[in-house]
């Protein structure tokens, strides 16, 4: 199982002005993926930025949104974001997308949380659209440079029409931070939906939890206060959080058994010698 660790982005009021450093040290430790929480109405820095900076700090280290609330987006303008993102960092990013629960995310006029489900299916073949240079906007030019690849994409969410959007058009499945024994079904459905849907071999599949092992309780508290608007689920989540050696290694050892082939463990505070606590716990 891969060990990646993600960037202090959705972090409430993190120093955006760490993130590149952050993600120059994730590196250089060998973790083998960056990633991002995505949310709009929350005092963090967006996905997008995020990702951009990691992209050029870095040269190897993979990349990708844990996950992008795809649907806040009108999809020409964030497909385009994203293949610049991509092709900055030479082709080292995969795109998690969920549609997203949180009416205050919705800020773009005309694209608000009605629908989104079936936005999201829409929005899809727009990505496609122009990742594959087809041309935007009604003129006669493409929106991305030529030699744009399809950028590889995962799902999250529990919903029937997100497995099968998964096993349609993505890579695998991301699931939520959440223990690992609530994890196991959704690994489950996700392989049911991937044979169901004639895809040859297995989806890849993506598990996430956050640690804090600088201060364990300021990182339980800032993932409360991220999380205080979903009631109940905020304290499942900072319950979870690993802040101790014992406990981070506890997690990686759950997911593991579920079948994971990947684990990111997301931060909770932007402490930066935090990297290389967990590096030396779990690399």
């Amino acid at each position: 199982m891969k060990i990646g660790i993600g960037l202090p982005n959705q972090v409430r009021d993190v120093r955006p002005e760490i993130l590149p450093a952050y993600a120059a040290k994730a590196e250089e430790a060998g973790f083998s993926t960056l990633a991002t929480v995505g949310r709009i109405a929350y005092p963090g820095v967006m996905d997008t930025v995020a990702l951009a900076a990691a992209a050029g700090a870095t040269k190897s280290i993979g990349l990708i949104s844990t996950i992008m609330l795809a649907t806040v987006w009108p999809p020409t303008l964030l497909a385009k974001e994203v293949a610049g993102i991509d092709g900055v960092s030479g082709g080292r990013l995969t795109l998690g997308v969920g549609i997203g629960i949180r009416e205050d995310d919705f800020v773009v006029d005309g694209v608000g949380p009605r629908g989104r489900g079936n936005r999201m299916d829409h929005d899809l073949e727009v990505y496609r659209e122009v990742w594959t240079g087809k041309n935007v906007g009604g003129d006669e030019n493409p929106g991305v440079p030529a030699g744009t690849r399809e950028v590889p994409m995962l799902f999250g969410g529990m919903a029937p029409a997100s497995f099968a959007r998964m096993a349609k058009w993505g890579q695998g499945y991301i699931a939520g931070s959440v223990p690992a024994a609530m994890v196991a079904p959704t690994f489950e459905a996700s392989r049911a939906a991937w044979q169901e849907a004639g895809r040859e071999g297995s989806p890849r599949l993506v598990a996430i939890a956050y640690f804090a092992l600088g201060d364990a309780d300021r990182g339980r508290a800032n993932v409360h206060n991220y999380y205080e608007v979903s009631g109940e689920f905020a304290d499942l989540v900072s319950a979870n959080v690993g802040g101790t050696p014992e406990a981070v290694r506890t997690l990686v050892a759950q997911f593991e058994e579920i079948g994971a082939d990947e684990f990111i463990l997301n931060p909770t505070t932007d402490d930066l010698d935090d990297v290389a606590r967990l590096a030396d716990i779990v690399l």
